[in-house]
């Protein structure tokens, strides 16, 4: 047998059959055929963006099917001994032209086997495609030209097939396969609706058994509207939607928000998924909701998309202007998936943040090393090769000279594999999530909160960089009867600032405007030319800082429900101020709409004059006394036992929150201290008081023998002295690990068995443990020295400061709703501002700052 090059052509590796089968004899067992739920990454590195078309191609593990590249395949050969990989490679070469000058339109190889993403160009008449494949068996790197049905065991062979022709691990996030998968429910046509009065409003809805205004649905039988399931990420409700059908068997219901005049989110709880309703605008007109009013025009376009709209998208984007293209490290482009443009815009944002550069793309030997034996399953592990992709100037690279006087020759030309695609980062940050998980639009604003809830739980050790953006903001409330106030702190990621459209400066030309618009409309005329609502920011910072009022404001000094006020100010400053604008509504008609304004947002801006004060002299606080809970179907001695009792804790709550690593003390006081309000409101509670020397202490009432948890031993509850549970530190001990690394590993991974084995498997250098394993062993001696160098006791690390802040990028929005359009992003490099637009990366001409939707700051050292 002779040894193959591993970058060679192959031809030295054939063999006779017999030797084939010798060679692979040793490495039968590790060879796998893939089962139905396997998946097949054969387009792209686990690590990287490589990929059969990258100049190395791409290395596919016959066993775990995990694909990389050829700077990752060695270090996952080491990793794991697996030795047998199938190497894929799509050659691109320019036609060989025929005897009259043309070019040859036969292929090399007629069939392309990789089921790669389509390129624009694969059709160039100028170009053919070959894709080859082949068995490389490491570490000799021995190949084995691919097919070769007749040379290869048959087990190899099924294998082989198998991988070639597996699809997609991301089928279901291809673009139009959401729509593609609903089914017509079979209760649209008979569904019965109650004539019981009903109207549902446009706005201010709240679930009517708990005080959750978002993730509503209405039940398209009797109109109820309740709240939906909670989510893994922390957002959802309480399930309410599904218990009223469990308790009245009224089998659809309607996301509140999704309405637009193509269709709604359906749900139908009988048939447990999502579906189609053909007579949904007959089901919704019965609640008063009328989808179809925004009607199609003659010429196919509906009346908000009109010229109107398309002046909003060629501003934004800086149409017809000959924008500069941008190459290296910071100017990488994303792929658009269909409607991933949110999620691209909020990376580009977040990575042009040096804290966070640091933490992955700093960190990124680290990371990669010690990542799972499943890096696609892992946060860090994808958001380390965003990272990674986006800043490392590999897929930013400008075109040779050569291939510009090509271009310029010709308008046909090789294509370029500049740019990154998100699909298996996505594929995981929005894993389990309703609306991520789809291809449909989604709100910016939404995607940065959900990928900063990600980033709380799966910091690497002591380091969190979306520090930078967590603040606390004091809500004043005072009752207006009795003047006396409350002040309450809570933990926020952005400042939300309303349009005060009162406020615009052009208000004669808005008048006029609306006019020529109804005379043109009522004339069957074009509209004329849009004039656009110009809004002072000042007015929109006033307007923020105005009191508002506190629907079913209950006040503890009357011990009844008044008039209450709220107030908010800033407790604290964060290192990075992230604004947005509150530009989506919704009409009187139920139309999703957007205020299409100009908000002159400032360079510099300076918010000092809204930091909190606290409680001042003269004021009165309102007693600390809690609302009575009040069930009226129960007996009146019923409501005395509740307050002579132990409270009940929602211990379905409770195992939501443990099941996401959280120890099971702080998910009991959570549930406790937010009143049993549902998992979601509870999370809450545990990101604002995660830093607390106690947080994982039992929970303590008083009046009730101190320590509320009847089950605390048994459930492995952290002791009064904060350390980890014996019974898990002797469980880890049991498996042969010393017992320091044992308490370590607990440490690191807030007292979760499953993710302190992973801790240690991932820290498997004793050189480098030495110095933090007698860190552990002094902390048993310690009570407190688990609590983070960057905590007090005062509550979440916090990065406090001036007020003073600087523009240094922004995130704009074109099209009628949040569930539509498309998101660009601008952002100050090097001084100058630059244009992200999918793949597109320009120097900006004109950069829109008053079109923006949510805007970056920094703060400005003192």
């Amino acid at each position: 047998m002779q040894r193959a090059a591993l970058f060679g052509s192959g031809r030295e590796a054939q063999m006779a059959a017999g030797d084939l089968g010798e060679l692979l004899v040793p490495y039968m067992p590790t060879i796998r055929v893939p089962k139905s739920g396997d998946r097949v990454y054969k387009t792209e590195c686990a690590f990287s963006y490589e990929s059969p078309d990258s100049e190395g191609g791409l290395y596919v593990c016959m066993n775990t099917f995990l694909g990389f590249g050829r700077e990752h395949v060695e270090s996952h050969y080491r990793k794991t001994g697996q030795c047998v990989y199938m190497h894929l490679k799509r050659h691109v070469r320019e036609k060989v032209p025929g005897a009259s000058g043309g070019v040859l339109p036969k292929r090399r190889n007629a069939v392309l086997f990789l089921d790669l993403e389509t390129n624009g160009d694969l059709n160039n008449d100028d170009f053919e495609y070959e894709d080859e494949a082949k068995l490389v068996i490491f570490p000799d790197h021995y190949e084995i030209p691919l097919p070769n049905i007749e040379e290869l065991p048959a087990l190899v062979t099924i294998a082989c097939d198998a991988v070639l022709t597996s699809k997609s691990p991301y089928r279901k996030q291809d673009p139009d396969s959401w729509e593609e998968e609903l089914q017509v429910s079979k209760h649209a046509k008979t569904l019965v609706q109650m004539d019981n009065g009903i109207r549902i409003p446009p706005s201010g809805w709240k679930c009517a058994k708990c005080d959750l205004r978002e993730n509503l649905w209405l039940n398209l039988t009797d109109g109820s509207v309740l709240c939906g399931k909670w989510f893994f990420d922390g957002s959802g409700g309480n399930g309410h939607a599904l218990e009223h059908y469990r308790e009245m068997g009224y089998p659809l219901a309607v996301k509140l928000g999704t309405i637009t005049p193509d269709g709604a989110d359906v749900y139908s709880f009988d048939e447990e998924e999502a579906v189609l309703d053909p007579h949904i605008a007959k089901h919704l007109a019965h609640f008063g909701i009328d989808m179809l009013q925004m009607h199609v025009t003659e010429n196919g376009l509906r009346d908000n998309d009109i010229k109107p709209r398309v002046s909003e998208w060629e501003v934004i984007q800086e149409s017809g202007v000959k924008l500069k293209p941008m190459y290296g490290p910071g100017y990488t482009g994303m792929k658009n998936l269909g409607n991933s443009c949110y999620l691209s815009t909020v990376m580009q944002a977040v990575f042009s943040i040096p804290e966070f550069q640091r933490a992955y793309v700093g960190n990124l030997p680290r990371i990669f090393d010690y990542s799972p034996l499943d890096p696609t399953q892992d946060f860090n592990t994808q958001i380390t090769k965003l990272g990674h992709g986006l800043l490392s100037g590999q897929y930013s690279k400008p075109p040779m000279k050569s291939e510009l006087i090509e271009q310029v020759m010709k308008e046909e030309h090789k294509p370029q594999h500049n740019g990154i695609s998100p699909r298996m980062f996505k594929a995981f940050v929005s894993k389990g999530h309703p609306e991520f998980s789809s291809n449909r639009q989604q709100d910016a604003q939404e995607f940065f909160l959900h990928l900063i809830n990600l980033v709380e739980r799966n910091r690497i050790g002591t380091e969190n960089p979306s520090d930078v953006f967590r603040f606390l903001v004091e809500e004043r409330t005072q009752c207006c009867q009795s003047r006396k106030v409350r002040y309450t702190e809570r933990v926020d990621y952005l400042m939300q600032l309303p349009v005060a459209m009162e406020a615009a400066t052009n208000k004669d030309e808005l008048i006029a405007y609306e006019l020529k618009r109804r005379e043109a409309e009522a004339a069957r005329r074009p509209p004329p030319e849009l004039v656009r609502a110009k809004i002072p920011f000042s007015a929109c910072l006033q307007a923020f800082s105005e009191p508002e009022n506190v629907d079913d404001f209950w006040s503890s000094a009357l011990q009844a429900k008044s008039a209450g006020v709220k107030t908010s100010r800033f407790a604290s400053f964060p290192e990075y101020l992230v604004v947005q604008i509150k530009k989506f509504t919704f009409g009187l008609d139920w139309i999703p709409q957007k205020l299409d304004v100009s908000v002159d947002m400032p360079d510099l801006l300076d918010i000092n004059h809204l930091r909190a004060t606290g409680l001042q002299p003269g004021e009165e606080e309102l007693p600390d006394i809690a609302p009575p809970i009040v069930i009226p179907d129960d007996p009146k001695d019923r409501m005395m036992n509740h307050f002579m009792e132990p409270p009940d804790i929602d211990e379905s709550s409770v195992m939501q929150l443990a099941e996401m690593g959280f120890p099971l003390e702080a998910c009991r006081k959570a549930v406790y201290y937010t009143g049993n309000m549902g998992a979601e409101v509870a999370f809450n509670w545990i990101i604002a008081h995660m830093e607390e020397p106690d947080f994982a202490e039992p929970l303590a009432i008083p009046g009730y023998g101190g320590v509320a948890s009847a089950r605390a031993a048994g459930l492995g509850a952290i002791g009064l002295d904060n350390q980890p549970p014996e019974e898990m530190v002797a469980l880890i001990t049991s498996m042969g690990f010393q017992r320091n690394v044992a308490l370590q590993s607990l440490k690191a991974t807030n007292n979760n068995l499953e993710r302190a084995l992973d801790w240690i498997f991932s820290h498997p250098d004793p050189e480098e443990s030495s110095e933090a394993a007698s860190d552990v062993m002094d902390m048993e001696n310690n009570a407190n020295a688990n609590i983070l160098a960057e905590a007090g006791p005062e509550g979440p690390r916090i990065k406090d400061g001036s007020g003073r802040y600087e523009l240094f990028g922004f995130i704009s929005h074109m099209g009628t709703s949040t569930m539509s359009g498309h998101y660009v992003c601008h952002l100050k490099k090097e001084g100058r501002w630059v244009i992200y637009n999918d793949l597109k990366v320009c120097a900006s001409e004109r950069p829109p700052r008053d079109l923006g939707y949510i805007y970056f700051y920094h703060r400005i050292p003192s």
